[in-house]
């Protein structure tokens, strides 16, 4: 089998570091032909001299030349800034594009791969909450498959293969609850940020342990769902299961469920999406079926994590919606983190960012991103 070489942006954050252990432990399968980072330059350079890909981009371009010199004895090209990012997904090196950034920066380097021809294993479901639409009918014009990374979509995407799709009735997405789990909305007033950061189960950056907080991170999950397997609000559930054993559900109808197990660990689909459609070994714990703990479910506490109801608001309503809230909850995480604002005032700051911008009901692509950077000012200047 020929070695796919692995273009991963964002190679310096937790998907991008547990990415590059999976091809440095399949080497017979992997190649790194890119690597890019925004700020972390001494992590890049280090990674960039272990795996020796053939272009490394610096989001910040001052850093360029630190980047440089301390690459300059290896065949390796350096590039800084947003355009190289989009520019080597394009590289004839690049047979898969694992895109890790963080947040809406993330889309346009989806974008861009699935506009180059690239098959994309995503990790960053903002693309599809700000860009869905745009970006999922591209990816059927080129033929280029979307393979998903987060585990839940995950989850639905395997237990979807060899099914007839009109069987299906329903898609069930687990969560864990967060730290914050049976916390009533008074409670939820004096949270700090050490407290938020400080997830159960999942080791995972500071951004999206604090939507894990908040249960935005199901709500995008939910907008992400939609366009990845072309199902309407209504038949997307979200049910909280605190142990993070079953990472998602289909619902058939003829009242047969299906599902997908595992220890909640990103390398299963990150492996998944990277060797599609083969199986990796992976090193895991063998499951000692007695010793795991009992299953449970609950619903989700609406009133006191009220983000989730959010999302599903702007998905039926559509257009930009689900763009002004992506960019709301952005800044309003940014202001929790540095303690301008309470745990309890995000979805505040989200509703107030939905309400700032014109609903355009088919934005284009350049439509998208001035929403997205008219809802940042606003906030950024109200606060």
């Amino acid at each position: 089998m020929d070695k796919r070489g692995v273009a991963v942006l964002g190679s310096t954050g937790s998907i991008g570091r547990q990415a590059l252990d999976i091809v440095a432990a399949h080497p017979e399968r992997f190649s790194v032909a890119a690597l890019t980072a925004h700020s972390r330059a001494e992590r890049l350079v280090e990674q960039a001299r272990r795996f020796r890909p053939n272009a490394v981009v610096i989001g910040k371009e001052d850093l360029f030349p630190q980047v440089r010199d301390a690459l300059a004895d290896l065949p390796v090209k350096v590039f800084a800034g947003a355009e190289a990012m989009q520019w080597v997904t394009g590289l004839s090196e690049v047979d898969v594009v694992l895109n890790a950034v963080v947040g809406a920066a993330g889309m346009p380097l989806t974008w861009a791969a699935v506009a180059e021809g690239k098959p994309v294993a995503l990790a960053n479901k903002e693309s599809l909450v700000v860009a869905g639409g745009l970006i999922m009918a591209a990816a059927r014009e080129k033929g280029v498959p979307i393979l998903p990374v987060d585990s839940e979509h995950s989850a639905i995407f395997q237990c979807l293969i060899g099914e007839p799709r009109e069987a299906l009735h329903k898609i069930v997405l687990t969560a864990s609850g967060g730290p914050f789990r049976g916390w009533k909305a008074e409670r939820l007033h004096t949270v700090t940020p050490a407290q938020a950061l400080r997830h159960p189960n999942w080791d995972m950056g500071a951004k999206i342990t604090i939507d894990s907080a908040t249960l935005m991170n199901k709500g995008l999950e939910v907008i992400e769902a939609h366009w990845l397997f072309d199902l309407p609000p209504e038949q997307i559930e979200v049910v909280v299961h605190p142990q993070s054993i079953i990472h998602s559900m289909v619902v058939w109808r003829d009242g047969s469920v299906k599902a997908q197990l595992g220890w909640p660990d990103m390398k299963v689909p990150i492996a998944y999406a990277l060797a599609f459609p083969q199986r990796l070994p992976l090193e895991f714990p063998p499951y000692e079926w007695p010793e795991v703990s009992p299953l449970t479910f609950e619903a989700p506490d609406r009133a006191a994590f009220p983000a989730l109801d959010l999302c599903y608001a702007a998905l039926k309503e559509g257009g930009n919606r689900p763009c002004a809230l992506n960019a709301a909850n952005e800044v309003a995480v940014h202001l929790f983190l540095q303690q301008k604002i309470r745990f309890t005032d995000i979805p505040r700051l989200i509703e107030r960012g939905m309400a700032s911008v014109p609903f355009i009901e088919q934005p284009t692509l350049a439509q998208l991103l001035e929403t997205d950077q008219a809802v940042r000012q606003a906030l950024n200047h109200s606060v």
